[in-house]
């Protein structure tokens, strides 16, 4: 018998996406089944929070990941050629226990980032670009390294700018990641980087 699989569209719907008018007709891409999709992730979000990120080359378009046991999860992919971050937290919950895994860096010297790529379903902080375009052809970006599917709604800007990062993320990738001042524990208090 074949497995249902369950998509998070309420989850996906309030995925904090700089343009509402983009987020919108991601959603279209999506249900249409127009959107790449990105194999095998667990189906848990992370927290990461940063006091600043600035990144140079910056795009965003939508895509989805899937579970090994196929649930599909649409998500908001950023891709940030450089990016560096100050006062950077990533936490992970473990399912059913009060523990998380807690790694910081970044707090004398930023950490780095070369060829970042976010999947995420919601996002918050104040946000500046430089030289914004929102409607560009998700398979014709060239500023932040990545590009979505022909067709689809996307935006690009030369640099972003994000104060008061917080955001609940199933993957993260990076060419490489530079963590200056790193230092990583296991919480049993159930620490994280923020609380929603």
């Amino acid at each position: 018998m074949k497995k249902r699989t369950r998509t998070r569209w309420r989850r996906f719907a309030a995925a904090a996406v700089p343009a509402t008018a983009v987020a919108a007709i991601l959603m279209v891409g999506i249900a249409n089944g127009a959107v790449p999709v990105a194999l095998n992730v667990s189906g848990q979000t992370f927290k990461v929070s940063a006091d600043q990120l600035v990144g140079e080359g910056f795009d965003q378009y939508g895509s989805m990941v899937v579970t090994a046991d196929g649930e599909e999860i649409p998500v908001a992919v950023s891709d940030i050629k450089h990016a560096e971050l100050t006062n950077l937290c990533q936490s992970v919950a473990t399912p059913g226990l009060p523990v998380t895994l807690v790694i910081r860096a970044g707090g004398d010297e930023p950490a780095v980032a070369k060829n970042l790529t976010i999947g995420m379903d919601e996002l918050r902080g104040d946000a500046t670009f430089s030289n914004i375009d929102i409607g560009v052809d998700a398979a014709q970006l060239t500023k932040g390294g990545g590009s979505g599917r022909e067709g689809d709604t996307g935006q690009e800007a030369d640099s972003v700018k994000i104060t008061g990062l917080e955001q609940k993320a199933y993957t993260t990738h990076a060419g490489t990641f530079t963590l200056n001042g790193l230092s990583m524990k296991v919480s049993a208090s159930g620490e994280e980087c923020f609380d929603w």
